[in-house]
């Protein structure tokens, strides 16, 4: 995998880990994948903002020289130049920055940890119903929801799954798959981590005579 985007031998590999994990439990796992799980926008702008008023207070302290400058530059000089001058440039800083805040790891730097959690975990939580992991027979159905950016794993369980493990066991899980993220090997590890789930689910769920595959083995990557 490079960056974000799975090659079709990455897919290939996650469908198969699901399909053996699959193959030992009545349980179902479902994977999804996103940039980003929110577009953070508002705080990308308020960052730009705030280092475009920065820019502008410390350009006050060199007002005379620039003015000075100008005049040489214009025979019809005017104090409106000095204006447009501030006001422009002042403008083009909050774009750039504006622009620098939609990269990655200026992202994690200006978002609040706490926010970025949560819109993880709102964007795992409606995937999970909208998806129908939450609607298999038996209950025990389990998403596995990675967003790229903030760097963060969602594994969420359904009620069927909950009664019988406990949160705390699936968090080697997900710490398994973050380093991947942060590695830029997420294949490697998510297929592992399905394999762990795997197992973890025939503990509790063995497969039955009768059982049915109700999702999907392939990862859904998501564009919002």
């Amino acid at each position: 995998m490079s960056g974000f985007k799975l090659s079709k031998e990455d897919m290939k590999q996650i469908s198969s880990a699901v399909n053996k994990a699959e193959s030992k439990t009545s349980g179902e796992i479902a994977t999804a994948m996103i940039k980003e799980s929110y577009n953070y926008a508002i705080y990308e702008l308020i960052f730009a903002v705030i280092i475009g008023f920065i820019y502008f207070v410390a350009m006050m302290f060199f007002a005379g020289s620039i003015d000075q400058w100008l005049q040489g530059k214009f025979w019809d000089y005017s104090v409106h130049y000095l204006i447009m001058f501030y006001g422009f440039s002042t403008f083009i800083v909050i774009a750039l920055f504006y622009f620098f805040g939609n990269i990655s790891s200026i992202d994690r730097l200006i978002v609040p940890k706490r926010i970025r959690l949560q819109k993880v975990q709102e964007r795992a939580t409606r995937y999970f119903m909208e998806s129908g992991v939450f609607n298999t027979k038996d209950r025990t159905g389990i998403l596995i929801f990675i967003s790229i950016m903030e760097r963060r794993v969602e594994l969420l369980a359904d009620s069927g799954i909950n009664a019988m493990i406990s949160k705390d066991k699936w968090q080697d899980i997900v710490n398994n798959i973050i380093k991947g993220i942060k590695e830029n090997d997420i294949t490697t590890h998510l297929t592992r981590s399905i394999d762990e789930c795997g197992n973890l689910l025939a503990e509790h769920f063995p497969i039955q005579a009768d059982d049915k595959n109700e999702l999907t083995d392939d990862i859904d990557v998501l564009e919002k």
